[in-house]
């Protein structure tokens, strides 16, 4: 890459140096601007030709540059030939002018170190173009290492030579002398051009006579640019030391030939024996034939033949090549009439731009950019020939790229955008909007482009609103969407409104019809719908693009009408007007199939969503229910003064409830209503892979008898029983059930209490399905506060500490003091062996458990007993749904340590 880099500067500082010492110090640089080194030309290529500008009028020009460096191996004597030889082509050159010639923009000028002077803009020598590259810049320059010479070119190129030829031999009675390639410029537009004058020898007879010229004898000792290119000079030149037009017109058959074969001449000349070269060019060309012409088409090869005859009154003359077939093709001939445009009447303009369009895709690009499209867009000044011109200069720009397009043709088009006379221009935009908008920058669209179609749509013409709503649609996708908004739809708008023609209104609604797929849903439902409704007129076409309007709204996948607006807007207006007299069967038809579309999605939409609204009260019911079986989120053990926090889940259950619910509610949930669901079954699966908690029992520090066995403490409750006096106890005065899980508190009435001679209260704790049996103050199970019997809580694991374990648990607390157990000495003799509580447990549970039990028909407990819940004797609210055993999964472990008990003090105390 740096390599690179420092080759580009070097090329650069080479192109700038050898411009600064060619042309410092100049008179041409005073009022010219030299720029890049683009090619070579005249007489060797001795000419280096520089673009450039005039710094007055930033007018472009051609820099021709003569370094006098080239003679610093000659003598001064003969430095002084070449300099006048140079300056005599030149003057001769800036006289003369005609189409065909260069034409001259400054004289010559002449400093210390070069000569120069300005021409019109040039491309490249011909001599550059077919492959002599001479006294070019390095690296030579794309443009003329890529030209290729389309046929086209060839042929009214050398067609522009002849007319030149035909104008010095008629007019100025002149020999050019030296027609060479390099001496043939190609201008900016790709015209031919003759130059190099140094060796043009003027006719010594008066005008009116014959002319007649002098030549001078070939002199091997002058300096190579003294002397003319010997490859393209005549023999007469060399062998007779005559000339004539005939000489000229050798010349241009050599130049034909070098044409047609990669720009080798037709002989290679021998400069140091230049007569033996000639003797022996003369012989070939005696004996030439059709094979030594070859690459030389069909069509002119006869006519070269003829032109490289020896003898040079069988040459043909400039005037009489001017009129062969080879010149008469379509595409030289209209070149041609471009080259000579200035001269024609509008008429005639007119009549050759109609024909243009078919001509222009016969010929290539490069020839239609450089030399077509210059003369059309320099038309543009004369209004009346702007609707003939406008449609060749679109087509051109539909094959030229976007920035081909910005450079080439848009300065020029800009101001006919603002022209509105005569109306065929604005016409023409129109039917090439799509071009304008796809290649036209934003900005000069903004400005330009669409404020023109904005006067189309205010035009007082008719015939030119109809056409721009006919067009409007074609190229609606290319307009921006804040200036379809704000500017196109209102004028549509308007122009439906205000106009008093019906097609008008009826192609304001079809162009609002077909452009709504490019507006946005809340804007045709906000601006347009509302926009039908102020229509005055009631003609069947106006009812049916208004009708149209509609079912193109209701029908689009993107836009749509709401339900909302169906039945409060556009169904009371579509009804009455489908009933207008003026429309016909199919007419009707055509309404009432849109209104019964309408109706019947208003009445699907609206049942399901009535549906809905009833599937989620019902489901907000379920909710309600659901959220209070939540399952708890801790239960309470106080048995030795510990809490310990216990988190029981059905975990089974409860993802089988979100599952369902979820399948319920499929469809009609709200986004809320799913974020919570989805949270409660996080939660649920949250606690399912929790590790449950185990009681861990504190630290006591009052010491801590040795645990008795169940029936010592049973002896000991009874002694006390025996010696003091029962009182009555307290009957609770309402039973309390948790929101969440399955409580039941039980308790008896006064007479019960009397007939069994306790005060029980058994119950499930809400956090934690337990049952325990305990007693008031003075029961027999204890002297003073609540001492519970037992207290079970049914934890999802399967290490469930046993009845027994529970009761010495809670034994441990009792008074320090040991109990009498004399009272329970005669129940427990040698016939009646002690048994612990854990033999007891074996016995059946059901006798001692139905004391607490009412009997059938009575009122003395309200509530009723549930059984088999969770594998247990549980209670619960008779006839509760929602407390079903298919909700709840059976523990592993089940509990049957508590009847066991009821049953042991029931076959004691009964």
């Amino acid at each position: 890459m740096e390599l690179m880099l420092n080759k580009l500067k070097s090329t650069v500082t080479k192109v700038t140096a050898d411009v600064t010492s060619a042309v410092m110090g100049n008179p041409v640089t005073r009022e010219f601007d030299v720029g890049r080194h683009i090619a070579s030309g005249g007489n060797k290529l001795a000419w280096k030709i520089f673009n450039g500008f005039k710094k007055s009028t930033k007018q472009e020009v051609a820099v021709f540059v003569f370094d006098k460096k080239l003679m610093d191996k000659y003598q001064k004597f003969e430095k002084d030939q070449i300099i006048d030889c140079l300056k005599r082509g030149v003057q001769q050159l800036t006289r003369l002018r005609h189409p065909r010639l260069l034409t001259v923009q400054h004289p010559l000028e002449e400093s210390r170190d070069c000569l120069a002077f300005c021409a019109e803009p040039v491309s490249a020598s011909l001599a550059n173009i077919l492959g002599n590259w001479e006294n070019l810049p390095s690296p030579l320059p794309s443009d003329i290492k890529e030209y290729n010479l389309y046929d086209v070119e060839t042929k009214y190129g050398l067609l522009q030579v002849s007319e030149g030829l035909s104008f010095l031999h008629s007019s100025v009675k002149m020999v050019h002398g030296n027609l060479t390639p390099e001496n043939i410029i190609l201008n900016k537009s790709g015209a031919w051009k003759i130059m190099g004058f140094d060796f043009c020898i003027q006719s010594i007879n008066p005008s009116e006579q014959e002319p007649k010229f002098s030549s001078k004898e070939w002199d091997p000792n002058l300096p190579s640019l003294c002397l003319p290119n010997p490859q393209y000079l005549a023999p007469e030149y060399i062998l007779s030391v005559s000339c004539e037009t005939a000489s000229d017109m050798y010349s241009l058959g050599a130049i034909i030939y070098a044409i047609f074969n990669n720009g080798k001449p037709i002989f290679e000349v021998n400069k140091q024996d230049i007569y033996k070269s000639f003797s022996r060019q003369l012989d070939q060309l005696s004996r030439l034939n059709s094979s030594n012409l070859q690459n030389i088409p069909d069509d002119v090869r006869e006519h070269v033949k003829l032109l490289l005859n020896v003898t040079p009154a069988v040459r043909p003359d400039a005037d009489q090549m001017t009129k062969i077939p080879f010149f008469d093709d379509v595409g030289a001939m209209t070149l041609q009439y471009f080259d000579s445009l200035f001269q024609r009447d509008n008429l005639q303009k007119s009549q050759f731009f109609k024909g243009l369009p078919k001509v222009l895709p016969k010929l290539p690009k490069r020839v239609i950019v450089q030399r077509i499209l210059p003369c059309l867009t320099s038309e543009f000044v004369n209004p009346d020939m702007v609707p003939f011109v406008l449609p060749n200069v679109l087509l051109i720009a539909e094959e030229c790229t976007k920035e081909e397009y910005i450079k080439l043709i848009l300065p020029d088009l800009s101001p006919v955008f603002r022209q509105q006379e005569p109306i065929q221009i604005l016409l023409i935009f129109l039917q090439k909007m799509d071009l304008l908008l796809t290649k036209t920058p934003p900005d000069e669209i903004k400005n330009s482009v669409l404020p023109m179609v904005y006067r189309a749509l205010e035009a007082p013409s008719i015939q030119i609103q109809e056409l721009c709503l006919n067009i409007i649609p074609t190229f609606a996708n290319l307009i921006d969407y804040p200036s379809m908004k704000n500017s196109l739809i209102p004028r549509i708008k308007n122009a439906c409104l205000q106009t008093s023609s019906l097609a008008v209104r009826v192609n304001s609604l079809v162009c609002l019809g077909k452009i709504l797929e490019y507006l946005d849903k809340w804007f045709v439902l906000d601006d347009i719908l509302p926009f039908l409704q102020q229509i005055p007129s009631k003609e069947p076409a106006v009812l049916m693009g208004i009708l149209g309007i509609y079912k193109c709204t209701f029908s689009h996948k993107k836009l749509g009408i709401t339900k909302e607006q169906l039945a409060g807007k556009v169904l009371p207006h579509l009804i009455p007007l489908s009933i207008e007299n003026n429309l016909n069967l199919n007419q009707f038809n055509s309404f009432i199939s849109v209104i019964k579309e309408m109706l019947n999605k208003l009445e699907a939409e609206h049942k399901t969503k009535l549906e809905q609204i009833h599937l989620m009260q019902e489901q907000q019911k379920s909710l309600d229910i659901t959220n209070q079986m939540k399952p708890p989120e801790e239960s309470k053990i106080s048995n030795t003064g510990n809490q310990v926090r216990v988190m029981y889940v059905f975990s089974h259950n409860w993802f089988r409830l979100s599952i369902n619910k979820c399948v319920l509610l499929k469809g009609s949930l709200t986004l809320e209503e799913k974020q919570k669901l989805a949270k409660e079954q996080e939660q649920a699966q949250k606690l399912k892979n929790q590790q449950p908690l185990k009681p861990q029992p504190h630290a006591i520090t009052a010491p801590v008898k040795q645990t008795k066995d169940l029936t010592d403490t049973l002896r000991d409750n009874i002694a006390s029983l025996t010696t003091q006096p029962i009182n009555k106890p307290k009957v609770p005065s309402s039973t309390s059930f948790s929101s969440v899980g399955i409580g039941m508190g039980f308790s008896s009435s006064v007479e019960n209490t009397k007939r069994n001679g306790l005060n029980a209260n058994m119950g499930f704790q809400p956090s934690g399905f337990g049952m325990g049996i305990g007693t008031t103050s003075q029961n027999f199970f204890g002297n003073t506060g609540v001492t519970g019997m037992a207290n079970m809580n049914m934890l999802p694991t399967a290490n469930m500490p046993s009845y027994s374990s529970l009761n010495t648990t809670s034994s441990a607390v009792q008074q320090s003091r040991p109990p009498d157990m004399s009272s329970l000495d005669s129940l427990f003799g040698p016939q009646k062996p002690k048994v612990s509580m854990n033999q007891l447990s074996q016995q059946k549970t059901n006798q001692w458990l139905n004391q607490f039990t009412p009997p059938q028909g009575t009122n003395s407990c309200p509530l009723g007993t549930q059984m088999n819940v969770m594998g247990q004797t549980g209670f619960g609210l008779q006839g509760n749904p929602f407390f079903n055993p298919q909700n709840f999964t059976q523990p592993t472990n089940s509990m049957v340590n508590s009847s066991s008990a009821c049953k042991d003090l029931n076959d004691l105390f009964g």
